[in-house]
């Protein structure tokens, strides 16, 4: 066991927040902590951390255990540059490498006594070098970078001109590099695209420690976690399995207690009833049984009412008319800014119905396409049509439809008169709006409870075709479920950019991979993306995406046998460029086991020009090697 918490209390202005949080956590143990928006997950980790002081319970930690944490949105800072900022963490092996240098040049004059201590330290600081990952760390650097979707050229640029979460992103990465027995990690996917949360996944699932976890990534939790610890109404439950055993275990535990508390209120109310008739006999008797029937209710255990699911707010969305089964078609629509071209003729055609996720990494312009539909940016090329009757609904994360000066409530009410108060308040509730939250001044929210509010009154439109850019941002789970199901009923058409997996997975009839600058169709949700997008890249994308200009978007259909030919003739070149690197490694490695023996004869342990020759030819296969160990990676995937 590497942590355990008994019995946690912390209670903030006489209210409490958490209350005997109990859990522990194993050796190499993946667990997620889970909970609504509000519910103490985040102060958990603080007082696990030693950052907040606990009222009552401690925590213990395995002796001799290291631990990392990463807080949500926690971000580095200085001059030194993205690359220099990780290599920071690597300054052991550095260490190591400089005194490795020192002793080769040392051993050249020494004799004797001084030569034999010389190369025992020698032999001990290679030994430690390679059994630190020496001959590897800065690939290990890159690849880490790189699986955080910082390009190469993006390696030597300064901290100080990262954006926030571009500096988040580098402290997870130095995090990582740093290997403690034991990482926290709160909200780690966020600031990162699809492909660098997949990246994060495996990253993770093959970590030699434990993981702790708080995320409302679902898709993330499915994967990672193998255990799901619970914060609810102050207490902590620990279920095993993942989110989804966790969600349909929590349902079949929720139905448990609410059908055992409605029994024993209706047994309450049969008591009670009972005891009231026994005393209007009036007899000596009657009341004697009436007293003894009250006795037993005072003695009952009454259970705590359950927490209810949000099962009585059904968000409902009718378009108010219904638009021509063509609803929008796209064109050879292009856009570049300066030099930076994001896409090139792109073509799209959405009928009605349809519910369409565009998916793709940061900065490959999804938002500006919906941009370009919604009229608030121009295309450089290419046509937009919109179908007959087409009324749009827009969210965007700059919240252009609010009222500063108005309260949530007004904000509501005012866009629909028709609504009732509880009508207002339920929608309001869906978003994590409850209580006297109603009636503060949109002015006073923050970026977070502004678009939530925006997506609350979007979801009210009467508009048969909406368009929505990462609509489930600043949600909680329950408030994304009760979007989902909204959508999933929705009888209109939906256009929607999300990084959310489960999502999409829920939601999407089809998705549109926004890569290589074109768009690649997949007629499915986010698990078919998953099956497919392999093969369909390789059939439409050449080797390297970035060097490619596509011509238009492209259907599993429209692959000619020409494309095939070329295709098949790519992957025998992989192919024999694999076979190639393999036997170079193979090479290598039997002639670094022949300079290992060589190295053990006594003759040559005596004779410093031999060995430093060839010892410098030692560290030149062990470089060589871990740049063919990573080009085998790459050419094997």
């Amino acid at each position: 066991m590497i942590l355990s918490c008994q019995n946690l209390t912390k209670s903030f202005n006489e209210k409490c927040i958490l209350r005997n949080v109990s859990f522990h956590i194993e050796d190499y143990e993946k667990a997620a902590i889970v909970g609504i928006n509000g519910a103490g997950k985040t102060t958990l980790l603080r007082i696990i951390m030693g950052e907040q002081a606990a009222d009552d319970g401690n925590v213990a930690f395995a002796k001799g255990k290291s631990l990392g944490y990463l807080a949500q949105n926690e971000a580095v800072n200085g001059s030194n540059t993205i690359y220099d900022e990780l290599l920071y963490v690597k300054q052991d092996v550095i260490t190591m490498e400089r005194q490795i240098r020192e002793s080769e040049l040392s051993m050249k004059t020494a004799q004797g006594a001084e030569l034999e201590r010389l190369m025992d330290q020698y032999a001990r600081l290679t030994h430690a070098f390679e059994a630190a990952g020496g001959y590897a760390y800065k690939s290990e650097i890159t690849g880490v970078l790189k699986g955080l979707g910082f390009d190469e050229d993006e390696f030597g640029k300064s901290i100080s001109t990262l954006s926030g979460g571009q500096k988040t992103r580098v402290a997870l990465g130095k995090l990582l590099l740093q290997k403690p027995d034991l990482i926290i990690l709160d909200e780690p996917t966020n600031h990162l695209d699809l492909n660098s949360i997949a990246w994060l996944e495996t990253y993770l699932l093959n970590y030699r420690g434990a993981v702790i976890l708080v995320s409302h990534d679902r898709y993330f939790l499915d994967r990672i976690a193998g255990k799901i610890i619970e914060i609810d109404q102050t207490r902590a439950t620990t279920f095993s399995g993942n989110y989804s055993d966790y969600a349909a275990k929590k349902e079949q535990l929720r139905i448990a207690a609410w059908n055992a508390y409605m029994n024993q209120q209706q047994e309450i109310r049969h008591q009670e009833a009972v005891i009231e008739k026994l005393r209007s006999f009036n007899r000596e008797k009657s009341i004697k049984r009436a007293e003894s029937r009250e006795k037993m209710l005072d003695k009952m255990e009454v259970l705590e009412k359950p927490t209810e699911a949000r099962t009585d707010i059904h968000m409902k969305l009718v378009p108010k008319f219904q638009s021509g089964k063509d609803v929008l078609a796209i064109e050879g629509l292009s856009k570049a800014f300066g030099s930076n071209r994001l896409f090139s003729d792109i073509h799209m055609d959405i009928k009605r119905g349809e519910h369409v996720a565009i998916i793709g990494d940061n900065g490959t312009g999804k938002t500006t396409i919906l941009k370009i539909i919604n009229g608030l940016l121009m295309a450089d090329s290419g046509r937009i049509v919109l179908g007959s009757n087409v009324h749009i609904g827009y969210y965007d994360q700059e919240h252009h439809v609010l009222h500063p000066e108005k309260t949530l409530f007004e904000e509501i009410s005012d866009a629909y008169p028709a609504l009732t108060n509880t009508e207002i308040r339920n929608t309001l509730a869906a978003f994590l709006f409850t209580g006297d939250d109603v009636y503060k001044l949109i002015r006073d929210l923050s970026g977070g409870e502004r678009g939530r509010l925006s997506l609350a009154k979007l979801m009210l439109s009467e508009s048969n075709f909406l368009i929505l850019d990462e609509p489930t941002n600043h949600l909680d789970i329950t408030s994304k479920e009760i979007l989902e199901d909204a959508l999933n009923s929705y009888e209109g058409t939906i256009l929607y950019v999300s990084h959310d997996r489960y999502f999409i997975n829920r939601t999407a009839t089809r998705i549109l991979d926004l890569t290589g600058r074109t768009l690649i169709e997949y007629l499915g949700n986010y698990d078919y993306y998953l099956e497919k997008r392999q093969t369909l890249e390789q059939n439409f994308l050449p080797p390297c995406e970035s060097a490619s200009k596509p011509e238009a978007a492209v259907s599993e259909g429209k692959l000619d046998w020409q494309s095939k030919k070329e295709e098949q003739a790519k992957i025998r070149k992989r192919e024999n460029d694999l076979k190639k690197c393999e036997a170079k490694i193979s090479d290598l490695e039997t002639e670094l086991s022949a300079i290992d023996k060589e190295m053990e004869k006594p003759e040559i342990a005596t004779d410093v020009a031999k060995l430093q020759e060839l010892t410098k030819r030692q560290n030149e296969i062990n470089s060589q090697l871990a740049g063919l160990y990573e080009l085998w990676e790459s050419l094997a995937e």
